[in-house]
């Protein structure tokens, strides 16, 4: 089984391991008997990701990244198992996706000569009405 995240990006299911813990919270009994919290480890640089979704994949992941590299994602939303698998599986899809997209390059612009003008005329009127309320010494 593989998870599909771009056209061309896909993960294969050993790529990621998935724990089931013990949830805190709400549940009555069924909390303290039933390990329905999933926590997912991807290992980011082990994984088959090109290298440039990588480095952003880290960087957008901060303190949900481990020092070796492991990326853990937990959910403990829901009071099934299930349901925690798919929305654990499903935040991992969406940060890839974001770390798919090449954000774009700033391009340097310069103010215009209307603008510098603009800028310098408010900057002389400000100093004329400075000057006018000053008292003569």
């Amino acid at each position: 089984m593989s998870l599909q995240i771009t056209p061309s990006i896909s993960l294969d299911a050993r790529e990621f391991e998935e724990h089931f813990v013990r949830a805190s919270g709400p549940g009555g009994q069924n909390v303290n008997k039933v390990a329905s919290a999933v926590q997912l480890r991807f290992d980011v640089p082990r994984s088959s990701l090109p290298s440039e979704v990588k480095q952003r994949l880290t960087a957008m992941a901060g303190s949900r990244i481990t020092a070796d590299g492991v990326l853990v994602i937990e959910a403990r939303e829901y009071r099934t198992q299930g349901q925690n698998r798919e929305a654990a599986r499903a935040r991992l899809v969406e940060l890839i996706r974001r770390a798919a997209v090449r954000p774009k390059s700033r391009r340097k612009t310069k103010p215009t000569k209307a603008a510098k003008e603009r800028r310098l005329d408010g900057k002389r009127r400000r100093s004329e009405t400075k000057r006018a309320r000053r008292v003569d010494e």
